[in-house]
């Protein structure tokens, strides 16, 4: 404890926006129907569009599963900051509150000044 580092640490930044990327990610998942179509022409062998075709087909069975994990792990992030910020807002008035409750009854000044 000593060494002025925090004890706790979590990169909330990052985790802010990883609610956001997971996000990201389902609508671009969920629009993999309009970006095949997108190619159809610039493909040209009906072959391949065939295949994307079943691909999306059958992707529509996995991807409202997926797209319920992925806002659930967002939540999850999204929860883990506020809580985190909201307890560290909390720690810090009590801190803040000491060192005036401190004060008072020492009768010194913040920086050890009488």
């Amino acid at each position: 404890m000593g060494n002025g580092k925090s004890d706790l640490s979590l990169p909330l930044t990052e985790l802010e926006s990883y609610g956001r990327r997971l996000r990201s990610l389902k609508t671009r998942l969920n629009h993999t129907k309009k970006l095949f179509e997108s190619y159809q022409d610039d493909i040209g062998d009906g072959s391949v569009n065939d295949a994307l075709g079943d691909f999306e087909s059958n992707w529509e069975d996995g991807r409202e599963d997926i797209t319920q994990q992925l806002d659930a792990l967002g939540d999850m992030s999204d929860a883990v900051v506020r809580e985190f910020k909201k307890l560290d807002d909390d720690l810090t008035k009590k801190v803040n509150d000491a060192v005036r409750t401190e004060d008072k009854r020492g009768g010194k000044k913040a920086g050890g000044e009488a």
